[in-house]
């Protein structure tokens, strides 16, 4: 019984330390304040440990569940399309209904995980290249504070890869207790769940719920199911699980919850044999782990503090270091097969722009001209991303 528990606890704070400055960030790009930011961190951990809890227990698998990564990465590439937090509210609300129905309708479900690999993974990199060039402007602009950091990150990735970028979280946070003690200790650390009105701004969710919605899909619920598949679960209950992280997302959305969904990394860290050695026992770990993320979603309101203390470059080059293997999987996903690399290159291009025209972002541009070059330069299709069917589980 000790293992799993032992193992949820570490995939929790790994996924936690590895990506909450991230969130944080990524929720004041588009407008939230300080207050609003921690209620958005807080209610992600519960309703992902609510998801883990329940749906582990219920079909008895290690069914972990995770805030959207990219999904916070396109919230700080938004910064700029707006900085009304209700429209972006919104948007996450347009999110949570797409995500419910692709579990519901089985045509949207098998449509989105065969978004072509070279536009889906061409998205995903335009998106997090100018957050992992983050760590470069860092070290010129404020290299006192981040060399430390990127130093932990380099030695522990050789050594012990899966504590890099937790460690590097310390060292930064160790850095801005010492240069920002007083901006912390005079911020308030208990966060309170806030209700801001929702707006429903077409631009707006054009520009950022599609996006936010897609880069779920491709980005973390695809590969979840992959992750799942390999460890050797292959009646993995598809459709339930994206119907529920859609759920909870538009009852998590009016708190600040921009998007859940099936967890990859922290997968295979409660999923695997480092969770327990008999595969019936491993449901216990992502319920473990959801308990620690409920305790975790109570030190919000210090996360926020500390973000908001920090030097801004500083917060979003560790959130480019947590991103790097995401980055390099985007990479090889979009330029992987030769016959579409033009259409991979004009989609990154456009998307790494930061370009807005008519109000709308530049991940919504960029998937329109990589759909463009496509339908013009090829007759068929390429390969198709991964699905959950082709993986073997039920749709």
């Amino acid at each position: 019984m000790l293992q799993p528990i032992i193992a949820g606890v570490i995939g929790a704070l790994t996924g936690f330390a590895s990506s909450f400055a991230l969130v944080i960030a990524g929720l004041i790009a588009v407008g939230a304040s300080p207050a609003e930011a921690a209620s958005g961190l807080l209610i992600l951990c519960i309703a992902q440990a609510l998801l883990a809890g329940l749906l582990s227990w219920r079909f008895r698998l290690p069914l972990s569940f995770a805030w959207s990564t990219p999904g916070a990465a396109v919230l700080v590439a938004a910064q700029g399309v707006t900085d009304d937090y209700g429209a972006a509210i919104g948007a996450f609300l347009v999110c949570g209904v797409l995500l419910t129905i692709t579990g519901l309708w089985p045509a949207l479900g098998r449509a989105m995980t065969r978004i072509p690999m070279p536009i889906a993974g061409a998205m995903l990199a335009g998106i997090l290249v100018p957050i992992c060039i983050a760590p470069v402007t860092a070290l010129i602009e404020q290299p006192v504070l981040s060399a430390p950091v990127i130093v932990v990150w380099l030695v522990l990735l050789r050594f012990a890869a899966r504590w890099a970028v937790p460690a590097a979280m310390v060292v930064a946070i160790v850095g801005i207790i010492i240069t920002g003690a007083d901006a912390v200790a005079e911020a308030p650390l208990a966060p309170v769940l806030a209700l801001p009105p929702p707006a429903f701004d077409a631009a707006v969710i054009i520009s950022l719920g599609v996006p936010l919605f897609i880069v779920t899909m491709a980005g973390q619920n695809v590969p979840g199911f992959a992750v799942l598949s390999t460890l050797g679960y292959r009646d993995v209950p598809a459709r339930a699980i994206l119907a529920s992280s859609g759920a909870a997302t538009v009852l998590a959305a009016p708190f600040g919850g921009f998007a859940l969904n099936l967890a990859a990394i922290t997968a295979a860290l409660m999923g695997g044999p480092d969770a327990h050695p008999d595969p019936s026992r491993r449901f216990i770990a992502p319920i473990a782990g959801g308990v620690t993320y409920i305790v975790l979603g109570l030190a919000a309101g210090a996360a926020t503090a500390l973000v908001t203390a920090a030097p801004p470059i500083l917060i979003i080059a560790v959130a480019g270091l947590a991103l790097f293997s995401a980055l390099a999987s985007g990479l090889v996903a979009a330029f992987e097969p030769p016959e579409t690399r033009v259409v991979a290159a004009v989609t990154l291009l456009v998307v790494a722009s930061g370009v807005v025209v008519a109000g709308i972002g530049s991940a919504f541009w960029g998937l329109v001209a990589g759909s463009i070059v496509m339908l013009v330069t090829h007759r068929r299709s390429p390969r198709p991303a991964a699905s959950p069917e082709k993986k073997g589980e039920p749709s």
